[in-house]
């Protein structure tokens, strides 16, 4: 089988298309032909050595996939040969808070990811893909859809009627927005693309402002509010966007760190914390079970992922280099096979 590999050292000029032996499904494993990987942020921080830079290599990347079950070992009685699955980010985690043993079982680091037409996965790896979503689509939902769910759902409780603020178009951001209007909640986006933030608007963003030419926008989130302040934030800047985030936000509001594409230290007013009575929460993705309700949600409303770009197998190293660009609008995809 073909397989991308980080080889070596770490750097995206060592992300290699290899030749490996087929695997084989042990007992307890699943046998998938996958059809399809998406990439996340942390994919190409893995890739660069900046996520973790103690990972053992060579390394296949992307915790995202999904495909067909191919074979299946003793003792597999969840799926079957020919169901379409999608991949767990972190098969050892089915419910509850995560512990340092739980994420260690993640995908694409520090365990061997998706980017590979063949991956073996054990059973707990692998749940149904809804069946109105193409394997495409069904590749971007563990880590990215995942995350905003846990955001949004598991940790952040939000009802009909309130107010959630989402940072930029990314993968997560997106989620968070089709999530939050699922909720009955009123979604404002952010971003630095006029452009993005009409596709936002589209998608049903009641509000949606240029943090360039409106630098100060944690002001037209309490305008929106009426001076009371949003009730979430998806913050995915961190460095760069807490200060603001800490003034969009209403008195008991939560906050949502899922992401430092702006930075991952610097100076924070902690007495806006406590005299808000702000609540905050680190988002390290989410559990099998958050996975489980993310997908019965999208398939019980048709809800699809928004695609960015699907590239070819052959062309990860450019799907890499466009999530670098930041150019994207949604989630990237390589398409794997037939």
């Amino acid at each position: 089988m073909k397989a991308y590999q980080i080889k070596g050292s770490f750097g995206l000029q060592h992300l290699a298309l290899v030749e490996l032996p087929d695997p084989v499904a042990a007992a307890g494993e699943v046998l998938v032909r996958v059809r399809a990987a998406s990439i996340n942020h942390r994919d190409l921080l893995m890739i660069k050595g900046l996520y973790n830079p103690r990972q053992k290599l060579p390394l296949i990347p992307c915790s995202d996939g999904a495909g067909e079950v191919v074979a299946i070992g003793t003792g597999v009685s969840a799926v079957k040969v020919g169901d379409r699955v999608c991949s767990v980010f972190a098969p050892g985690w089915a419910s509850g808070e995560p512990t340092r043993s739980k994420v260690s079982t993640t995908l694409g680091g520090p365990v061997d990811g998706m980017l590979t037409e063949l991956r073996s996965l054990p059973e707990a790896a692998v749940l149904p893909l809804p069946a109105h979503l193409s394997f495409e689509e069904g590749a971007t939902l563990p880590c990215a859809g995942v995350t905003a769910w846990r955001a949004l759902v598991t940790e952040g409780q939000v009802m009909p009627g309130e107010t959630v603020l989402v940072q930029g178009t990314g993968g997560v951001s997106l989620f968070a927005l089709q999530i939050a209007k699922l909720l009955g909640a009123r979604v404002i986006v952010t971003s630095s693309s006029d452009e993005k933030l009409a596709r936002a608007r589209a998608l049903g963003a009641a509000l949606c402002v240029n943090y360039v030419t409106q630098p100060e926008w944690h002001k037209e989130a309490k305008d929106f509010t009426a001076g009371v302040g949003v009730d979430h934030v998806v913050d995915v800047g961190g460095a760069s966007t807490l200060e603001r985030s800490l003034k969009a936000v209403r008195m008991g509001g939560h906050i949502s760190v899922i992401g430092v594409l702006g930075g991952n230290a610097g100076p924070i007013n902690l007495i806006p914390i406590l005299m808000q009575h702000v609540r905050m929460q680190g988002v390290l993705v989410g559990s099998r079970e958050d996975q489980q309700g993310l997908s019965r949600s999208f398939a019980s409303q048709g809800t699809k992922p928004i695609l960015d770009r699907v590239f070819d197998f052959g062309d990860a190293v450019p799907a890499f280099e466009h999530m670098a660009s930041g150019k994207h609008f949604g989630k990237i995809v390589v398409k794997i096979g037939a």
